[in-house]
C-alpha cells in the first residue's frame, strides 16, 4: 500500500468539518504487522523496504496484533526541533550493524496520525473522526500519536513560532485513500524546502571527484527543468553520500530540457534524472530559478514523479 498525500493549501481551512495536527519534519512511513508478528515492516512512501534502518522503532507494539499505520519517522536537531537532516543518515543504512550503531547515537520517534487496518479489518473506508478514536485508544508503546486541533490558524502561528515545518489540515469525513493526493488533506508549510532531482554535479575546484555542487530540476510535461546549481551545506559526509548514490549513473550529455547557462554547465558531470534531494531556499512558489539555495538531503523515500506533486 502507498500512502494517502496531502494538497498544497493556500489558506487554512475553518469550521468543525477539518482537524489540524502538526507537519513533521520527517520521514513518511506506514509501519505493517502481520497478526503475531513480533516486528514492523517499515515501508516508505514509495514502497521501499526500510526496516533495517531503524531497528529502534519495529518492535510490534500489541503483543502482534494485526495492525497497518501511516506516521513520520523524526529526529530532533540540537535546537529541539524536528529536522529531516537529522534522520538522513539513517535513511540509507542497509547494515543491520550500522543500523543498530546509529539508533544509539541518533535516536528516533514514529509519530503515528492514521490507522488503516485492525485485527484484519480494514479501516480505509471510515472517516477519519472514526479512524482517530480507533487510533487514539491502542497502546503503541514507543510509537506515539501525536494531538490534533481544531484551530488550524492558531496551530499555524504556534508553529511558526516555535520553528516547526507546518500543519497538515483533514477533513474528518475524509476515508483514506492510498497513493491519492487528495484535497481533503492540505499541507502549509513554513519553511521554503523544495523537492528536486539531480541533473548532474559539479567538482569541488582543483580536484577530479569530489562533488561540490548540484545541478537540480523539476519534471514537467516538457522534461526535467534546469532550477540552478546548489553548493552551500554540501560538506564532507554529504559530498561522500552523493558520489556513492550517482556512482555509475553518468551521461554523455545534458539530462535538462532547457538549456543550462553556460556559468553553470562548465565542467559539469551529467547524470541520469533519478536522485531527489531537499533544497532551502530563498524563493516562494513558482521556483524558476534558486535563490540562495542550501542543500538538506537525499529523498530516496520520493521519487522524481513525486516532485511535481
Amino acid at each position: 500500500m502507498r500512502p494517502m498525500l496531502a494538497t498544497k493549501g493556500d489558506v487554512v481551512p475553518t469550521g468543525d468539518e477539518w482537524t489540524h495536527e502538526v507537519k513533521w519534519d520527517g520521514v513518511r512511513m506506514l509501519a505493517d504487522v502481520p497478526a503475531g508478528a513480533d516486528r514492523a515492516r517499515l515501508t516508505t512512501r514509495n514502497g521501499n523496504d526500510a526496516t533495517v534502518a531503524w531497528p529502534d522503532l519495529s518492535t510490534a507494539p500489541m503483543g502482534g496484533r494485526d495492525l497497518l499505520v501511516d506516521g513520520e519517522v523524526i529526529g530532533i536537531n540540537d535546537a529541539g526541533v524536528p529536522d529531516f537532516a537529522v534522520t538522513q543518515e539513517r535513511m540509507h543504512v542497509r547494515s543491520a550493524t550500522t543500523a543498530a550503531r546509529l539508533a544509539k547515537s541518533v535516536p528516533a520517534t514514529f509519530m503515528v496520525f492514521d490507522v488503516m487496518r485492525l485485527d484484519g479489518r480494514d479501516l480505509t473506508g471510515l472517516p477519519l473522526s472514526e479512524r482517530r478514536e480507533i487510533l487514539e485508544g491502542l497502546d503503541l508503546g514507543g510509537w506515539q500519536v501525536p494531538p490534533t486541533y481544531d484551530d488550524g490558524t492558531m496551530l499555524r502561528e504556534a508553529t511558526l513560532a516555535q520553528g516547526l515545518e507546518g500543519i497538515v489540515s483533514k477533513r474528518l469525513t475524509s476515508t483514506y485513500q492510498p497513493g491519492v493526493r487528495s484535497k481533503a488533506w492540505l499541507k502549509f508549510a513554513h519553511r521554503h524546502r523544495f523537492s528536486f532531482v539531480v541533473g548532474g554535479w559539479r567538482p569541488q575546484e582543483g580536484t577530479k571527484d569530489r562533488l561540490a555542487s548540484l545541478l537540480v530540476g523539476e519534471p514537467s510535461t516538457d522534461g526535467l527543468l534546469y532550477r540552478g546549481r546548489v553548493g552551500s551545506g554540501i560538506g564532507g559526509a554529504a559530498s561522500r553520500l552523493l558520489s556513492a548514490q550517482l556512482a555509475g549513473r553518468e551521461l554523455g550529455a545534458s539530462p535538462f530540457a532547457d538549456e543550462v547557462p553556460a556559468v553553470d554547465a562548465r565542467g559539469t558531470r551529467w547524470v541520469e534524472p533519478f536522485l531527489v534531494v531537499d533544497v532551502d531556499s530563498l524563493n516562494k512558489m513558482p521556483v524558476t530559478r534558486l535563490r540562495q539555495p542550501s542543500y538538506r538531503g537525499i529523498r530516496t523515500d520520493v521519487g522524481p514523479e513525486d516532485v511535481s506533486g
